[in-house]
């Protein structure tokens, strides 16, 4: 086919699938949840999801304190392919039935996201359907729109163990960084001093119920970053402060876990407010838009809350996807393939999994990714 009749059946493809709901499979392997999902919707939702199977690894990693990625990657290996049929299963549909087949293809463990990717070229390459190679962020981000049906353009604040991000979404695909944290991931900083507190991992979860019978004044603790330019975030100086306090001894560790928790609130609403005022001034004509919240650590109450408040007093909404998709799962894959699929963004089979992929500066077509 010549170059006019690809870009003729590339925009007829594309027109064809923005007028009906698209059938995705999606499967989420980046880290130590083994998941599968069968999504049903169009952009900008919300869609139907028929079947969301999470397979924990949590029990695996407890005694280490946290993931290990060689047990990671063969839980992966041990268990996708039951998973798969399962969603498969309770959906009542078959691979047939599905518009594409979607996993994630970065950032994470990199052999995690092998085994995931691997599998999806697979059981594309049988069915004859075609591949969507989803970014793990891009998949966060739009989950409000598969709950909620959330327009463009909104703000995100993505805060997981392995990231602490505040962008401007413009559409799938586009993305403008407002702020990153400098040093660690803000689930980290929780995980890190749930254990200098000696509580259980995961740390988050352990972290918030602590602090409800706290005092979160107790302990002064530094707020980095605060009031400063930009919308960067720092968790690194305040881990620090928390580590000396514990090594002083004569801890009250409901003291420490609230006085924590409130100075995590403290910069998140300050970081956020920055970023804030920069998406009012880059998107005028944008009204009542939306603060979405995304990532494991976005399931915390104090947070919630904080983030609420604040999106009232400056004119936004707060759109939060319930807890359990708003940790890893293959929902949000599914329907990231959704709304790629509408636009005809699909990945050659050769395409190739990444350790690490920003989503800021990364175009819309990626490594691979071809139209139609």
């Amino acid at each position: 086919m010549g170059a006019k009749g690809l870009e003729d059946g590339r925009n007829t493809f594309k027109d064809q699938n923005a007028l009906r709901d698209l059938t995705v499979l999606g499967i989420e392997t980046s880290c130590d949840e083994t998941a599968c999902a069968i999504v049903r919707g169009s952009g900008p939702g919300p869609g139907t999801i028929l079947a969301n199977i999470v397979f924990s690894q949590l029990e695996a990693h407890r005694p280490y304190g946290g993931v290990v990625p060689e047990i990671a990657a063969r839980a992966h290996v041990e268990r996708l392919d039951d998973i798969v049929a399962e969603a498969l299963a309770e959906a009542k549909l078959t691979l047939a039935d599905m518009d594409a087949v979607a996993a994630t293809a970065g950032p994470g463990l990199i052999g995690g996201v092998m085994v995931g990717l691997t599998t999806a070229k697979a059981l594309a390459l049988a069915a004859g359907k075609p591949l969507i190679a989803v970014n793990h962020l891009e998949a966060h981000a739009l989950t409000a729109r598969l709950t909620e049906g959330v327009e463009f353009p909104f703000l995100l604040l993505l805060i997981s163990g392995g990231h602490c991000q505040l962008l401007g979404v413009e559409g799938v695909g586009k993305f403008r960084l407002y702020g990153t944290t400098i040093d660690d991931a803000v689930g980290e900083a929780f995980d890190k001093v749930a254990k200098l507190l000696q509580l259980p991992y995961p740390g988050g979860p352990r972290i918030e119920q602590l602090a409800a019978t706290g005092n979160p004044k107790a302990y002064a603790l530094p707020r980095p970053l605060r009031g400063r330019e930009g919308a960067d975030f720092s968790f690194s100086g305040l881990k620090t402060a928390v580590r000396l306090i514990a090594d002083a001894g004569d801890v009250r560790p409901a003291d420490l876990a609230a006085s924590f928790q409130q100075a995590v609130v403290d910069i998140l609403t300050d970081r956020t407010a920055a970023a804030m005022a920069r998406f009012h001034a880059e998107f005028p004509d944008a009204k009542a838009p939306a603060l979405v919240l995304a990532g494991g650590v976005a399931a915390n109450g104090a947070i919630r809350s904080a983030l609420g408040s604040l999106a009232s007093r400056e004119g936004f909404q707060t759109k939060i996807p319930p807890p359990r998709l708003c940790t890893d799962n293959a929902a949000m894959v599914a329907w990231a393939g959704v709304e790629h699929g509408q636009l005809g963004l699909f990945d050659a089979l050769g395409v190739s999994p990444k350790a690490r992929w920003p989503l800021a500066g990364t175009p819309a077509r990626g490594e691979g990714r071809r139209a139609g």
